[in-house]
């Protein structure tokens, strides 16, 4: 097989108006540029005439490939099938809505292979989008990011992205893990990660397909995503610590409740009984859920030592 210089993904959803502008402005960039490319279009479960118009297109220009999905499963889905039958060195993703530009594609190509990097993500520095429902969230959101991962991107989401092709191969993107690549690639042990500020561009035709839902959700996964790459192997040190400390608290606070109860009655002082105080209902609480939670990271250590993936490492190279 000819040696690739490019692949090209681009998830899609009810994109059907802006899919031949797009085909075209990456053929132009291609060929003024001289690579060999491939253009993976994944139709995401679209409603319109977004898979009629990819077969048109790709009438005319054989490197533009199609996926079509049965349903829509959501960008992580398209994004994992493109990166599965990617063969360019270099991996490209981009929005379908003409709001990335695929101008910025030579520019980050060369940051990879001059720079060394092993991701760059572009920036939009300045947005076109509504300042109150997509700015001013998107800020907080990437600063959250930054906080969790210790990435320092200014747009962790931003659709527009290269990699290396050991990056796209080594990472495995499910559910709505799109937003956080940089992090899945650092994890992975890719840890050069640039960033290029690039153009953006007003939706062109339809309209955005995310809703305001998706930053409380992107929260949430990047919680879940950072708990797992931190406790995903070992989550005893989690429960257990978190258990022992809240079963020795119950357990001191138990204890000395009844202490104070016999000194109090050893010296003929009015005392109340153990069981006629709440915070003893809170110390037998604490105990309980510090039992609970140690017997938790106990089954999730014995899930983690069972999984088939424990002992799944990345290898650089080897001698």
């Amino acid at each position: 097989m000819d040696k690739m210089d490019i692949s090209v993904v681009v998830p899609l959803f009810n994109e059907q108006e802006s899919l031949p502008e797009l085909c075209s402005r990456i053929a132009n960039v291609m060929d003024c540029e001289g690579l060999s490319y491939e253009v993976l279009l994944v139709d995401d479960g679209s409603t319109d005439g977004s898979w009629e118009c990819i077969k048109s297109i790709q009438t005319g220009n054989h490197n533009v490939h199609g996926i079509r999905f049965r349903r829509n499963y959501g960008k992580s889905a398209a994004l994992y099938c493109g990166f599965e039958r990617a063969s360019g060195d270099i991996v490209v993703t981009m929005d379908a809505d003409l709001q990335d530009s695929p101008e910025e594609i030579p520019d980050m190509r060369r940051m990879i292979l001059e720079e060394g990097y092993d991701l760059v993500s572009g920036w939009k520095r300045h947005r076109k989008d509504n300042a109150l429902t997509k700015n001013l969230p998107s800020k907080l959101y990437n600063a959250t990011a930054r906080r969790i991962t210790g990435i320092k991107l200014h747009d962790m989401n931003c659709g527009l992205k290269a990699y290396r092709k050991d990056v796209v191969k080594s990472i495995e993107v499910y559910g709505e893990m799109h937003r956080y690549i940089p992090y899945l690639a650092k994890n992975a042990g890719f840890t050069h990660i640039g960033e290029k500020p690039v153009h953006h561009e007003k939706r062109k035709y339809g309209k955005s397909k995310f809703g305001m839902e998706r930053f409380i959700n992107g929260f949430l996964d990047l919680q879940s995503l950072w708990f797992l790459s931190t406790f995903g192997k070992k989550p005893m040190h989690f429960f257990g610590y978190s258990g022992l400390l809240m079963f020795l608290v119950g357990f001191v606070m138990t204890v000395w409740i009844i202490a104070a109860k016999l000194v109090h009655q050893a010296q003929g002082l009015k005392f109340r009984a153990v069981t006629d105080q709440p915070l003893f209902y809170l110390a037998l609480l604490a105990v309980v859920l510090g039992v609970m939670l140690f017997l938790a990271g106990l089954l999730g250590e014995m899930i983690s030592r069972s999984a088939p993936e424990r002992n799944h490492y990345n290898i650089k190279e080897e001698i």
